[in-house]
């Protein structure tokens, strides 16, 4: 078999995209290399790559399982007040509320498909959202609806007290705010409040303890010789384990960094005076490392996109923060996280949700397992929120 034919091989597919630089094809994920407007576009692949070529009319839909729920705002929401994003929305918005169908694409996606027949619960429903009113006890009105109505009354009270919520944060408490309106919509997003708070007292608490730690291991550790050099990490280990020994990963303090820095600087000229001393062959040695390190560097978007596709996530956005530190932007089941990585590694510092200080045990890769079991027990909590 000659496979440079399999590979030059070029195929005509009508595909949902969504934004961003990769599309799902029934069976596999291919890459976007020049992104274009979302929508159904007709793509050219070629190996692993889709190069849109024209808009396109929907193609296979009903072959794809259909779901039903109710609309708020750009999700809908079904049954176990489950609110999923929708992906490909109709220019003209339907009325909130509207009993809505959809398509779950191969990748999960749900697909907009249309409008159903609507009666008097979603026109009682919205009466009482107009006026501010609970539902109560109303009969006729589904729990996929109610769940709707309650995200609706929770979405008013997060824009009058300025406290962002996720759906899957609320969903345990939604059908509560439904019936009561919004007093238990505030109570609610107050105890989300003060959850967070807990958290980051406990994250405080560690943090103090880790820079004591630290500090004590500083005082006891000599600069390091020249051949202990430790590239792009500044400082020795100490700064990277806690008082048992275990490896963290968390920032510095400002008097640590100035330390840290002062011996990164000490350990420079002794190392640059060692390589002065070495033959050529050597020198070029230590530039070849240097090269493949820029190179690595290069490939860090690729290596996040990577680990997020194998955990069954989508990367949409991911920008450096100084520190060896990447900011990591990616949706999952229906949600929108957004954490904070090592670079080199891909361990979580901050996953962007309580984890009770157990960030740095959990990577890029492994950290959607843990929200999905967070998302299904109605323990999640949102720390960033962006």
């Amino acid at each position: 078999m000659d496979y440079r034919k399999l590979l030059g091989k070029v195929e005509s597919a009508v595909l949902p995209y969504f934004g961003g630089g990769t599309v799902d094809a029934p069976s596999r994920r291919l890459r976007v290399p020049q992104p274009v407007a979302p929508g159904w576009w007709r793509f050219e692949v070629k190996g692993r790559e889709a190069t849109a070529r024209e808009p396109a009319s929907p193609e296979g839909l009903e072959a794809l399982p259909r779901v039903r729920g109710h609309l708020w705002g750009t999700r809908l929401v079904r049954e176990g007040a489950v609110a999923e994003p929708l992906a490909l929305m109709p220019e003209e918005e339907p009325p909130r509320l509207s009993p809505v169908t959809a398509r779950r694409w191969h990748d999960g996606t749900l697909l907009f498909e249309g409008v159903e027949f609507e009666g008097d619960a979603e026109e009682a429903a919205r009466r009482a959202l107009e006026e501010d009113r609970p539902l109560g006890d109303a009969r006729g009105v589904g729990a996929a609806l109610r769940a709707a109505f309650g995200f609706s009354v929770l979405e008013t009270a997060s824009r009058g007290t300025g406290i962002p919520f996720a759906p899957v944060e609320a969903r345990a408490r939604v059908l509560d705010v439904a019936r009561e309106g919004r007093a238990e919509a505030e109570r609610c997003l107050r105890a989300l409040v003060e959850e967070r708070a807990r958290f980051l007292r406990m994250q405080a608490e560690l943090e103090a303890r880790r820079e004591a730690a630290a500090r004590v291991r500083m005082l006891q550790e000599p600069i390091a010789e020249p051949h202990a050099w430790t590239g792009p990490r500044h400082g020795t280990e100490a700064a990277w384990q806690d008082a048992e020994g275990r490896e963290i990963a968390r920032p510095l303090s400002g008097r640590e960094r100035e330390q840290w820095e002062a011996r990164h600087r000490a350990e420079a000229r002794l190392w640059d005076a060692h390589v002065s001393s070495q033959p050529p062959g050597a020198r070029n040695g230590r530039a070849s490392a240097r090269r493949e390190h820029w190179r690595a560097e290069s490939d860090v978007g690729a290596r996040v996109e990577h680990a997020l596709d194998k955990a069954g996530a989508r990367l949409l956005g991911h920008r450096r923060l100084g520190d060896g530190l990447l900011e990591v932007v990616y949706t999952f089941m229906g949600e929108r996280f957004v954490t904070v990585v090592e670079a080199a590694t891909l361990r979580v510092r901050d996953a962007g949700v309580c984890l009770a200080g157990a960030d740095a045990q959990v990577t890029l890769e492994s950290l959607p397992s843990v929200l999905r079991e967070a998302i299904d027990t109605d323990a999640l909590v949102i720390t960033r929120h962006a």
